[in-house]
């Protein structure tokens, strides 16, 4: 593991791989870190990609920003580390908050975006129910820390016949939202409370997309993949059987191959 300091925040984050192989920007979700990633990570550098995959601010090992931070925080982070790398262009991909950061990425540096990979994730602009179910949970977990709130939601994150099924993955994801500080966690629910309306950013990509989805995703279904395919209609969609929120966890061997042959035909 690495670290720099970008933008007032110490990022720490993986770079795996050769250095003349194609970057793969990695982008978690809310709220784990890095690793959760690393069935990907193991994937790509075997298939001869260069990976980072770094903790956002406020999670994993990286500095907590308290407040607010918002997506495009999160994304001028991420391009300032490309910088830092020395990396021009590269695929860009994220799951759930991850998948909105990377279209945050798509919108303020496009120009920096071979492809990008969007993983059950969601365009539309938070909606003013959504603003106050995100800041009062930052609320809620600044009082109470991340232990019970883990365990209210990992059911969601995986598919609630993987919690049972695949107790391994469960306790890894467990654990990464329970490692979490509180401070990080509130200041991105209330960045991401301010969430802008993607769809015309996503409708306007010209770089080759990669739309990925739990079959049992509760938090954004099929339908939410579906939504964005048709913003996006050069982009390839497939649907994971047998995993919820997660698939890369969930399903990696899935997830992986899917990966592996949208860059293998598109890059």
């Amino acid at each position: 593991m690495n670290s720099t300091t970008v933008r007032g925040a110490t990022i720490h984050y993986d770079d795996f791989g050769p250095s003349t192989g194609l970057p793969v920007l990695l982008i978690h979700g809310h709220p784990f870190n890095r690793t959760l990633w690393a069935p990907q990570v193991t994937a790509l550098t075997e298939a001869g990609h260069r990976v980072v995959a770094p903790d956002l601010r406020g999670y994993g090992r990286s500095s907590v920003s308290t407040g607010k931070v918002l997506l495009a925080d999160f994304a001028d982070d991420l391009a300032a580390l490309l910088d830092h790398l020395e990396i021009e262009r590269a695929v860009v991909g994220g799951v759930s908050m991850g998948g909105q950061i990377t279209m945050e990425f798509q919108s303020r540096h496009p120009g920096r975006v071979r492809a990008l990979v969007l993983s059950d994730t969601s365009a539309p602009a938070e909606t003013a129910e959504g603003k106050r179910f995100r800041n009062r949970l930052a609320d809620r977990l600044l009082a109470e820390g991340m232990e019970g709130y883990a365990h209210e939601v990992i059911d969601k994150m995986l598919a609630a016949y993987n919690v049972t099924a695949m107790p391994e993955v469960a306790t890894r994801v467990l654990e990464m939202m329970c490692a979490t500080d509180p401070r990080g966690a509130a200041a991105a629910l209330r960045g991401r409370a301010e969430r802008p309306d993607y769809r015309d950013v996503l409708a306007a990509v010209e770089a080759p997309v990669l739309i990925v989805v739990g079959a049992d995703d509760v938090y954004t279904p099929v339908a939410e993949a579906e939504s964005i395919q048709h913003l996006v209609p050069h982009s390839v969609l497939a649907v994971v059987d047998k995993a919820g929120h997660l698939p890369g966890a969930e399903q990696p061997e899935r997830f992986n191959a899917v990966l592996l042959d949208f860059l293998a035909a598109r890059m």
